[in-house]
């Protein structure tokens, strides 16, 4: 564990409350909910310091969204006492990009649109290493990782397996890095995440009639209900199973679905559990615990404008957008 102190946190927790306000929030994103149209919406986004998007394509949103996660990144590397934090959030996208190369070497290979320059390693080096099976310049878990799934797939021929394989070595890395910091608050976020991954891949499979043997082998370890008592659901009501207080709207709503009810509420409710952990972190005036929910924030509030802008220019309505609409960490 890292010996990095809180006070080392005191300027940083101090600018991010300042930046704070800039998020979206629930107020800005009810504004763009409400906007007559697109253009409307997007004049919301320039209040949050994003570029002018009026009559922007979808491949241009995805481009401004794409800089400003990267963008934000790089900030907050430079300025975290402790870079494992950012190094804990850039994960995903190394694992997103091993799962891009892993499908794309049995389909059409589109991965150069769908890589993402996010993660520790560059895409054009990952893709490099992938294509000429040399690893040096990979983390040697990911790399792992991804030969396994590269061989899994070729053994298979199922890709949700071999994506299997790959979350669980994302998780693996996750919680190696959560545990070298001051903090234990992004551990516990880690293992909340793990958490609800089981519970999602519990419901559907329950609610899909399929083999308990595909839930074994999707259940990631490292949570705070064990593997063996996720694959209880199979006899036992999913709100028995999942009983952390943290989860039992989740819960609740996760037998509902298992049931057949629409998976839409069951869905929200799991990413707003999420939230709802980080906002611990409002209780603190200064530490690491105040820069990870501020990172899960930012990326949080790209996605929130992503689904609605795109929710606009398809023609959603208010009522279906706010559906849609996961809490706001401001």
């Amino acid at each position: 564990m890292s010996t990095v102190k809180s006070t080392e946190y005191l300027f940083l927790s101090t600018y991010i409350r300042a930046r704070e306000n800039a998020l979206l929030g629930t107020r800005r994103l009810e504004q763009m909910v409400e906007a007559a149209d697109f253009d409307e919406a997007v004049k919301v986004l320039t209040e949050c310091g994003f570029p002018d998007l009026t009559g922007a394509s979808d491949a241009r949103l995805e481009e401004v969204f794409s800089q400003r996660r990267a963008d934000f990144l790089g900030e907050m590397e430079k300025l975290c006492p402790e870079k494992q934090i950012v190094t804990a959030f850039r994960l995903k996208y190394d694992y997103h990009n091993a799962k891009v190369l892993v499908k794309g070497e049995s389909g059409p290979d589109d991965s150069g649109r769908l890589l993402s320059a996010c993660g520790r390693v560059p895409p054009q080096t990952l893709a490099a290493a992938f294509s000429g099976d040399s690893w040096q310049e990979v983390p040697p878990t990911l790399a792992a990782a991804i030969r396994e799934a590269r061989t899994t797939l070729a053994r298979t021929s199922n890709p949700q397996l071999a994506d299997m394989g790959l979350d669980k070595a994302y998780f693996d890395e996750l919680l190696a890095v959560a545990g070298t910091l001051s903090t234990d608050f992004l551990s516990g976020y880690a293992r909340l995440t793990i958490d609800i991954a089981n519970l999602r891949s519990a419901v559907r499979c329950v609610r899909g009639h399929m083999d308990e043997g595909l839930l074994r082998t999707a259940v990631i370890p490292g949570g705070n209900v064990s593997p063996e008592r996720v694959c209880r659901v199979y006899g036992e009501a999913v709100t028995e199973v999942f009983r952390d207080r943290a989860l039992a709207k989740c819960a609740e709503l996760g037998q509902k679905a298992a049931e057949g009810a629409p998976l839409a509420a069951f869905e929200r409710e799991c990413d707003n559990a999420l939230t709802e952990y980080l906002t611990g972190a409002k209780q603190v005036s200064f530490g690491p615990e105040v820069a990870v929910a501020y990172v899960a924030a930012l990326e949080a509030e790209i996605t929130a404008a992503r689904m609605v802008l795109l929710g606009k220019r398809g023609g959603l309505g208010p009522e279906a957008l706010r559906e849609r609409l996961r809490v706001s960490y401001v």
